[in-house]
């Protein structure tokens, strides 16, 4: 079993194959953590420049229970205790109010809300010298839709909005344990979520953006690094707003 660092984490990351995730394991390693990262698809480890001994990658989907409980084990028994989780897992839907299913929605539902709570929950059980956690909220619920527009999204948004309601749960109910739950919440920011946003999406992003431009992965990453660190000790039950200014 590798030793890190005294000052180092040992973090779970979900959503770590691609985009704020994948970013969040990269500033973890290069911090000098260990990192547990979890997603459907491979994560591609030969792009992170670091001492491999400290990551280890797990195929999981976050909305089912075993999964969950199966990412935390890997976790610690990679590395022997668990300090924090980076929760960025999730799905999106740009589908409108008309073309939206039952179906569609429940799924929506099912992994951005019920999965951050399954996650959540299984890390906080073998968080047993306290921690932190990092949820993932969005932007979009401040503007009422997928790229700027109110144009499509419900699910998605219904479901970023039901974060804020869990991640200030979830700070009171695991208080007792030391457990720190804040969230991040993102404005539009240039991952595969974002991939099919069209020129017009995109201009009235940039124009809302105080900085002139769409978010960036590391942008995000960031924060939520800052949010399991100790330099956030008295932060929990938070919603932190990363958006240019732009509001979503």
């Amino acid at each position: 079993m590798p030793m890190p660092a005294s000052n180092a984490k040992n973090v779970i990351v979900t959503g770590a194959s691609s985009g704020i995730g994948f970013a969040c394991v990269e500033g973890l390693l290069a911090e000098g953590h260990c990192v547990c990262g979890a997603d459907l698809q491979p994560i591609p480890a030969e792009r992170l420049q670091a001492d491999p001994t400290r990551f280890v990658g797990v195929r999981a989907n976050i909305a089912d229970e075993t999964d969950c409980g199966r990412v935390v084990a890997r976790a610690v028994e990679a590395f022997g205790t668990l300090n924090a989780l980076i929760h960025m897992a999730a799905v999106h839907s740009t589908l409108t109010w008309r073309e939206l299913t039952t179906e569609h929605f429940d799924h929506t539902l099912a992994v951005n809300v019920t999965g951050s709570f399954l996650i959540a929950r299984a890390a906080a059980e073998h968080m047993t010298n306290g921690g932190a956690i990092v949820l993932t909220s969005s932007g979009s619920i401040n503007v009422g839709g997928v790229g700027g527009r109110g144009r499509g999204g419900p699910a998605y948004v219904a479901s970023k909005a039901a974060i804020i309601g869990l991640t200030r749960a979830l700070a009171r109910s695991f208080a007792s344990l030391r457990i720190r739950v804040n969230a991040v919440s993102p404005g539009s920011t240039e991952t595969a979520m974002t991939a099919d946003y069209d020129d017009e999406m995109r201009r009235n992003v940039v124009a809302r953006s105080l900085v002139g431009r769409m978010g960036r992965p590391e942008d995000i990453s960031a924060v939520a690094l800052f949010l399991i660190s100790d330099a956030a000790a008295y932060m929990t039950g938070e919603v932190v707003h990363v958006n240019g200014g732009g509001g979503g």
